[in-house]
């Protein structure tokens, strides 16, 4: 089954994965405080505004993750003293689903401070606290909904979102809290 790109957020772990029919020559980097997903070397010369953008941003006490361009507004708005919810919302909001021709839904979550999942559809926003890991996806999966993963750890959720079994994995990313802030780690692919 092809979901799309989507999240996973648990209370203190969240992961990412870029799945892809039309651009599977993408990567995510690590920078400062910042994972980012752009292209390959391999791949061919596009315009498309959303084929690169920053999927995890690390603050203080928040990190975000999502599918897109919002994760920085959210950030923005997290580091300037929003409620995390609040600020999930606004970024959400903001920048709306995708204008492509899916009208493909922005995703986005946090942990940390509070851990939160949001989805935008043509339809509508849904934003709720994470009790328990939950995943939204930007295709079939497009509403939060408990899932379970057997790993906790930055590396492992990275790994276990690439190797699930949905379809067109690109790579993925993992954020976790630890005692002393938050560790990230990058999976991409097994030749990645």
């Amino acid at each position: 089954m092809y979901i799309g790109r989507f999240i996973v957020v648990g209370q203190t772990w969240a992961g990412y994965r870029v799945s892809s029919r039309s651009f599977p020559h993408r990567k995510i980097v690590e920078r400062e405080d910042v994972l980012t997903v752009t292209q390959t070397d391999e791949a061919p010369p596009t315009e498309n505004p959303y084929i690169a953008y920053n999927c995890v941003r690390q603050l203080e006490e928040t990190a975000i993750i999502g599918n897109g361009s919002h994760v920085d507004p959210i950030a923005e708005k997290v580091a300037l003293g929003y409620p995390v919810r609040d600020a999930l919302a606004h970024g959400l909001l903001t920048l709306d689903f995708e204008k492509d021709d899916y009208d493909t839904p922005r995703i986005a979550g946090t942990i940390g401070e509070e851990s939160a999942i949001g989805i935008v559809r043509r339809d509508g926003i849904i934003v709720t606290e994470v009790s328990e890991p939950m995943l939204v996806a930007t295709y079939e999966h497009d509403a939060p909904e408990p899932f379970a993963i057997d790993t906790r750890d930055a590396e492992g959720v990275a790994k276990a979102l690439f190797d699930l079994d949905f379809e067109h994995p690109v790579c993925a990313a993992g954020v976790a809290t630890t005692q002393d802030g938050f560790v990230t780690a990058v999976y991409n692919g097994p030749e990645g």
